[in-house]
């Protein structure tokens, strides 16, 4: 593949995923990691995207908000493995907060038919459960966010005043080498905070892409979450951060 070419479509990925490793893009594209890091840092100093430590963050002006269905499309086989690990440590009876993200809702699918209540402002988690006979869904209200298919705003936030979780399943942009969780969108972060003070267990699910994955907005610190899960491949200098941080992590 011509370079040009190659520029073009590395873009394309790392824009379309928020971030991605050199390993990822040496294995999609055919060619030598080598290659993947004079493209990166070419594409790095002319500012198509920012370069970080394994791979390239989409630069902030590419961060914006995409379809919800494009966005569900990408990783999957990742995603899919943090939620079946996640729903693996569910009880029966359980009161869950699910955060809005394409993981949680691949979580939602594997709680289906389980005797759990799960309180939500994502209406694809809602769409996934509402024909469930045995799950108990719980719509939390607000202001209508049409391309990523969640509620947000003041009254989300009151809602969840009046919750009381057992769990908290909890999305982000990102997570800081320091074990900072971010976030790129404004209007989310006050609700991921609300929901982490709603939950007596904070559960992140996070892929290895989101190490350190996008976002300027801080959502919390690792004293805040009490587990992670995420698969091979996530950055161990950070997993070993949140470990000494008192965080245990699940490997899926």
């Amino acid at each position: 593949m011509l370079q040009h070419l190659r520029h073009a479509e590395i873009t394309r990925r790392v824009r379309r995923a928020g971030a991605t490793s050199v390993r990822d893009l040496a294995v999609q594209l055919g060619v030598s990691p080598s290659t993947i890091r004079r493209d990166l840092e070419l594409l790095g100093r002319d500012g198509t995207l920012t370069r970080v430590r394994g791979g390239a963050l989409a630069s902030p002006d590419a961060d914006v908000e995409r379809p919800f269905a494009e966005v569900l499309g990408v990783d999957e086989q990742a995603k899919e493995s943090v939620a079946a690990a996640a729903a693996a440590m569910v009880e029966d009876g359980e009161v869950l907060l699910l955060d809005i993200g394409t993981t949680t809702v691949r979580l939602a699918r594997h709680l289906a038919r389980r005797r759990v209540t799960v309180v939500t402002s994502s209406l694809a988690v809602l769409d996934v459960l509402r024909d469930d006979p045995v799950v108990e869904v719980l719509l939390l209200g607000g202001r209508l966010r049409r391309a990523y298919h969640s509620l947000v705003g003041m009254l989300t936030e009151e809602a969840l005043r009046q919750v009381c979780a057992d769990r908290l399943f909890l999305g982000a942009g990102g997570v800081r080498p320091d074990g900072q969780v971010t976030d790129t969108t404004v209007a989310e972060v006050p609700l991921k905070r609300a929901m982490i003070t709603a939950a007596r267990q904070v559960v992140l699910l996070v892929d290895r892409n989101k190490f350190p994955g996008t976002g300027a907005l801080r959502v919390c610190g690792a004293e805040d979450i009490d587990m992670l899960v995420t698969n091979e491949g996530a950055d161990p200098a950070t997993l070993s951060v949140l470990t000494g941080a008192g965080v245990s992590v699940v490997t899926a």
